[in-house]
């Protein structure tokens, strides 16, 4: 018998991951999947940063590292911090950890306590909601339409917030839709923020050298709010190093050294060598993101091109990260006479099953009339997937 915590019966599984999964068990089996469903750059690690990884272990970089990460990684995001999003966080002020992802929930439930609110901006990533869930907090969902770019309206998240309000997430560029808030949008966002006397806002940037058009506005960049952002950042997808697990925070110093309590219960540092190759990203020259944003710049225009040509799909063009939303209701309801599609998963499953092409329905994020496409991944392949999808699509009457 098994007797599972309620905390853990109460989480799902992460819908991109799982559809990952699916994808790579058809894989083994032979089938020719083509998988569009994580938000993984195709790209290698560049050269001087696998170089870096590798003096590391040379260098007997192999005792435990410091709980918030080595002083001269903490120095370097700092810098980076400055020169390259006008922010003034010290060294002291940073925390690195395992990804992005571990340097969410650790702020998390380091300021939400049971019961308290956190306000989402659907569509949201899948794992916001979920970690709020961990903490005790209670999401609140704020919806976006394709229509407004799938930027949430002022007056709509000024409407959400109550005296129970904690913390809101904010994400731009956006992962699920691609998306990109201007900085006048975001300033009428600031200024939300406050108003409302211990209120706090996470902002997630780890897109941040993926914009098409225009340039990235960091949140803490508002001065009147700084004390009260967060600022959540990675290598993950600048320096295609996923695999990597190296996020950071820079926060006011009692978050960062609340988070650095928690971390130190939870994980201590993380990998020592991920550690030096992170320097080595930060530190280096930063040709290589400018070469993949040029890249998913192509794939963006290609992959929006083909998808208006497929019969009933909508879609905004996104402007930066590398994914596409298309809504997807005008199949909602339809059948190829086994499968009847009523939900947006069971879009993605029957995309998986009949067009042999990995997408992840857009119920985890908060859009269920849509799914998810990323990009990052070859211009033949995204050609392929899009004729595959076209003539699966065209069976559902």
């Amino acid at each position: 018998m098994e007797y599972l915590s309620d905390k853990i019966k109460a989480l799902s599984e992460s819908a991109t991951l799982a559809m990952a999964q699916k994808s790579r068990e058809l894989k083994a089996k032979g089938f020719d999947i083509i998988s569009l469903s994580l938000g993984e750059p195709d790209f290698n690690t560049p050269d001087h940063i696998k170089e870096a990884a590798k003096k590391a272990i040379d260098d007997n970089f192999s005792k435990y590292p410091p709980v918030p990460g080595y002083q001269d990684l903490r120095v370097a995001i700092s810098k980076k911090f400055k020169e390259e999003n006008g922010l003034n966080y010290s060294a002291e002020q940073i925390i690195v950890s395992a990804g992005g992802k571990h340097s969410l929930i650790n702020v998390i439930l380091s300021i939400v306590n049971p019961g308290e609110e956190v306000i989402i901006l659907a569509p949201y990533w899948v794992s916001y909601y979920d970690q709020i869930i961990l903490a005790g907090g209670t999401p609140v969902v704020v919806s976006a339409t394709l229509e407004s770019d799938f930027k949430v309206s002022p007056d709509l998240l000024e409407a959400a917030i109550t005296d129970k309000t904690r913390l809101i997430i904010f994400n731009s560029p956006s992962n699920p839709t691609g998306m990109v808030y201007n900085r006048n949008e975001m300033e009428k966002i600031a200024r939300i923020v406050e108003k409302h006397e211990g209120l706090f806002i996470m902002s997630d940037e780890i897109y941040e050298h993926i914009i098409f058009k225009g340039e990235h506005v960091s949140m803490a960049s508002f001065d009147y709010i700084s004390d009260r952002v967060i600022t959540v950042n990675g290598v993950s997808k600048a320096f295609a190093m996923t695999g990597w697990r190296i996020g950071y925070i820079g926060a006011p110093l009692w978050i960062a050294k609340a988070c650095n309590k928690l971390q130190g219960q939870f994980t201590s540092g993380v990998s020592s060598i991920a550690q030096r190759a992170a320097l080595a990203a930060i530190e280096g020259p930063g040709d290589s993101h400018e070469k993949m944003k040029e890249a998913f710049l192509r794939r963006r225009n290609l992959i929006c091109d083909l998808l208006k040509e497929v019969k009933g799909l909508k879609l905004t063009i996104p402007e930066g990260a590398f994914y596409v939303m298309p809504d997807i209701s005008y199949y909602l309801g339809k059948s190829d006479g086994d499968i009847k599609i009523v939900t947006s998963d069971d879009l993605a499953l029957y995309l998986l099953d009949k067009a042999l092409v990995a997408v992840v329905g857009g119920d985890a994020f908060g859009a269920p009339d849509c799914i998810r496409i990323s990009y990052a991944t070859s211009d033949d392949l995204l050609t392929e997937a899009v004729k595959r999808i076209k003539g699966a699509l065209e069976r559902l009457k």
